[in-house]
């Protein structure tokens, strides 16, 4: 449990630094705008390409865990789906504070997951890890783009229109390369390796202090209905459900431990960055990233401590 929080300190503490140096105008809003798109375009693309080429997927239970993790993000997002009028009056949500809702609920830091699978499960953990990030990445970019096209934006988007949109995401396209020169068998230059391995590197840093830039930490005093709603979702409804299909797969050990480490760490610090690019609330997607990330502190070793 401990090893838990002290992967977790480092993340929040990061979110800190870039609200602070927001506040202070350490940075201009101008410089702020051009640090998110070299993140949002480069270093978040490079890391996933890197992860995905160097990871051994015949090492692995990669159908069985590939299975239970969809599953778990298919029934989350199904019940937003199918109860997305009623938790809009009952939690005062409009259709961007829906997507921030949506994403905080189904949507997973691989950062933070693949850097505790490492510290956690050794290894093993960290192959393992990969296969969670190529069973759940491209779903999730089809579900928040698709989500986020659909109620965020104020005029909706042709089926042309979703499907340019969904292609040019920067997640889609790095996921597609990575799978498909990890299939294909090719060894890439070392130089190559060692280039996006550094970008790569870059891009936790930079994204997490892109969201605490993006904070309005007088909204930290009333958190907004919204922010419980996708946290109880995320932090406890997420471990159960993949808990339970996990059991009916016959997943367990260190499999079972990623299951419940990917389901349970807090949402993706790239979810702040695409409500700002596509219309979504930003400031209640940094407000989810931000209380997520401290109370998952408390719930993700209790996670991890009950269901494995």
């Amino acid at each position: 449990m401990n090893e838990s929080i002290a992967a977790l300190l480092p993340i929040f503490a990061l979110i800190v630094t870039g609200s602070a140096l927001r506040q202070t105008d350490f940075i201009t809003q101008t410089q702020w705008a051009g640090f998110e798109r070299v993140t949002y375009f480069v270093l978040f693309p490079t890391v996933l390409i890197d992860t995905l080429v160097r990871a051994d997927l015949t090492a692995v239970p990669f159908w069985r865990m590939g299975l239970t993790l969809i599953a778990s993000i298919l029934a989350m997002a199904l019940f937003l789906l199918l109860f997305k009028p009623w938790l809009e009056k009952k939690f005062h949500l409009d259709g961007p504070a829906f997507t921030s809702v949506f994403q905080g609920a189904t949507r997973w830091n691989s950062f933070v997951a693949l850097a505790m699978a490492s510290a956690l499960f050794g290894s093993e953990g960290a192959t393992l890890a990969a296969v969670s990030v190529a069973a759940m990445i491209p779903l999730l970019n089809i579900l928040a783009v698709g989500v986020l096209a659909r109620y965020a934006t104020p005029q909706k988007l042709s089926l042309t229109g979703f499907l340019r949109t969904l292609i040019s995401n920067p997640f889609m396209w790095s996921c597609m390369i990575g799978i498909a020169v990890n299939a294909s068998g090719l060894a890439l230059p070392k130089v190559v390796m060692t280039y996006t391995d550094m970008l790569g590197k870059a891009s936790l840093s930079a994204g997490l202090l892109v969201v605490g830039a993006g904070l309005d930490l007088t909204r930290l005093k009333s958190p907004h209905p919204g922010m419980i709603l996708s946290s109880a979702l995320r932090l406890i409804g997420m471990p159960l459900l993949g808990f339970a299909i996990a059991r009916s797969m016959d997943l367990t050990g260190v499999t079972m431990g990623i299951v419940i480490l990917s389901t349970a760490v807090p949402t993706a610090s790239g979810a702040y960055i695409l409500a700002r690019q596509m219309g979504g609330d930003a400031v209640l997607m940094a407000e989810i990233l931000t209380y997520q990330t401290l109370l998952s502190m408390l719930t993700l070793p209790i996670a991890l401590f009950w269901l494995t």
